[in-house]
């Protein structure tokens, strides 16, 4: 927490920090609902969507509430979900399962397949017409506040400093941005998130937020593989019946193929990389055939949150509120977030407009999780709430097994059998010790359908200026070699999807290196790192991957 000091200062009315289908939902309603209000939004990415990242099969529900009219405004969107499926994969197998065995919960009524980078590009356009102020390349690196007071707006980060942190030619020092209201939207594990978070105890009540790493590639398949509309949801192979998650394959417009796997980020195992079980992904004949021929366009990769209801902190602090990913609500069992972002942000524009229409400023606004929450998000996540938990406890089959039950009981007899499962642990504590585990070995990728760190993250279209200050912070830089060595192998090289941390020799003794250029943003270290040693902080504004089509 910061205060200005000798900074420039500017005034708005709210102030929403990330631009992403959350926060430009947010300043949309705003200004349809209250015109006069100054609303600014700033983004860390160098152009609208740049950072984001999804799946992505949306539900329109959210897209309906805040623009009617989509369709008619040329919102850029892609085939109609023409069939949806979901599989579970043995190593050369593949069972689809009857589409009347699965619980409404994980089905999606008149889904789309969408580019979320896209479409929020779209929503950046319609904000602005509305008078929305927007400012890409603007990273909020701090929160403005005085001691124990209320939040008032945030402080963004100096451009043009070296890696020692001096100003080089051309510094801009960053400026302080004060609002009667604050909306933070930066996504899962945001850096103001997991601050605010922590300072105001939004979570004494909530259980320990659930992460899942996801990584996507979008591949140009041939046409005659290609049926635009369908979407396959896979359990399984790669992962072992320890390790949540699974994949997905979207097949979008032009032939292109949104290919990607969900790793749940509480595995256990040290020696699992999530990068390379996308890797093995790619192998199963049922996803090989349909890249055979095929090209690689893009890659990226994002946490994502998992922990659903129970995970859900208090909305609320004193000078503003936490929505979409920032919050945590993601429907994991359907792979389902944008709509709920869309809802969360129309729900807490209405609450910090109606707040500033009668006088009201930097307050905590009572009613702000009840406005977001009553948009349908808390209706549609108690029915899916123990699915994750008891993955969780009992493993892929049986966990399923017994989530799909507890689905189908509240369905047909309206309770749940197991109530409101919690949990205590957050993810960074779930791995097992390197003597626990036989180490797993990964095969070499081949070019053509599996490939390597280094090839993927080009793909990524990273811009980051070397000579920046480090955006990975270690709280004990002797951590890596003297504790996580020993006990875990060390596995930042390996939960990282984008080659940042390296385990290397110099004069025979380890050292651990990190290269934040390679950074694509997805905080995977910050959440699973054993230690909780590594802090994953803003770098300057505009770095980072620059994603096209994702």
């Amino acid at each position: 927490m910061a205060e200005a000091g000798n900074r420039e200062t500017l005034p708005t009315d709210v102030l929403i920090v990330g631009a992403g289908p959350s926060g430009l939902a947010a300043a949309i309603r705003l200004k349809q609902r209250y015109p006069e209000l100054a609303v600014t939004v700033v983004e860390k990415a160098a152009e609208i969507g740049g950072h984001i990242l999804s799946g992505a099969v949306m539900d329109p529900v959210g897209l309906d509430a805040l623009i009617p009219d989509w369709r008619l405004k040329g919102a850029p969107v892609g085939p109609d979900v023409t069939r949806d499926t979901y599989h579970f994969l043995t190593r050369s197998a593949d069972f689809a399962f009857p589409n009347v065995l699965v619980p409404p919960q994980m089905r999606t009524r008149d889904g789309i397949i969408v580019s979320l980078g896209d479409l929020v590009r779209w929503l950046g356009e319609q904000a602005a017409e509305l008078g929305v102020d927007i400012f890409p390349m603007t990273a909020a690196v701090d929160v403005l506040r005085s001691g124990d007071g209320p939040v008032r707006g945030i402080i963004t980060g100096d451009l043009g400093l070296d890696a020692d942190g001096n100003p080089k030619p051309g510094h801009a020092a960053g400026i302080a941005l004060e609002a009667k209201y604050t909306l933070i939207a930066e996504g899962a594990r945001g850096s103001l998130a997991k601050q605010i978070i922590g300072d105001f105890a939004l979570d004494q009540n909530a259980s320990p937020q659930k992460f899942g790493l996801g990584i996507k590639e979008v591949w140009e398949i041939p046409a005659e593989r290609h049926q635009a509309g369908r979407v396959d949801h896979y359990l399984g192979f790669p992962l072992d019946n320890a390790t949540g998650g699974g994949g997905f394959a979207y097949h979008a417009q032009d032939n292109r193929l949104y290919l990607g796997l969900v790793v749940h980020l509480d595995y256990a195992d040290p020696t699992l990389s999530p990068f390379d079980e996308f890797q093995r992904f790619k192998t199963h004949p049922s996803i090989a055939r349909l890249l055979e021929g095929a090209t690689r366009i893009s890659y990226g990769a994002r946490s994502l949150t998992a922990g659903g209801l129970q995970a859900i902190p208090d909305l609320a602090f004193e000078g503003g509120g936490l929505i979409g990913c920032a919050a945590g609500f993601m429907n994991a069992p359907r792979l389902k977030a944008i709509h709920n972002a869309i809802l969360s942000g129309i729900g807490a524009a209405d609450a910090v407009g109606d707040a500033i229409t009668a006088g009201r400023q930097h307050d905590r606004i009572a009613d702000l999780g009840h406005h977001i929450l009553s948009t349908g998000i808390e209706k549609e996540l108690t029915g899916v709430r123990n699915l994750k938990p008891l993955w969780g406890r009992f493993g892929t089959l049986l966990g399923a097994f017994l989530g799909g039950f507890d689905m189908w009981c509240q369905t047909v007899l309206r309770f749940s059998p197991f109530g409101t499962l919690r949990w205590n642990t957050p993810d960074s504590a779930k791995l097992k010790t390197l003597d626990e585990v036989t180490p797993r070995q990964y095969a070499r990728p081949d070019g053509k359908a599996t490939f390597d760190r280094s090839s993927s993250v080009f793909l990524a279209n990273l811009a980051h200026d070397e000579d920046q200050p480090v955006h990975l912070k270690l709280a004990d830089p002797s951590v890596p070699v003297s504790e996580n060595l020993p006990r875990y192998g060390e596995p930042a090289p390996l939960y990282c999807p984008a080659g940042v941390y390296e385990m290397a020799e110099e004069h025979g003794a380890p050292v651990f290196r990190i290269h934040p250029a390679n950074c694509v943003h997805c905080k995977t270290c910050d959440i699973k790192d054993p230690a909780r040693n590594i802090t994953w902080v803003p770098p300057e504004g505009g770095s980072g991957p620059n994603y096209s089509g994702m």
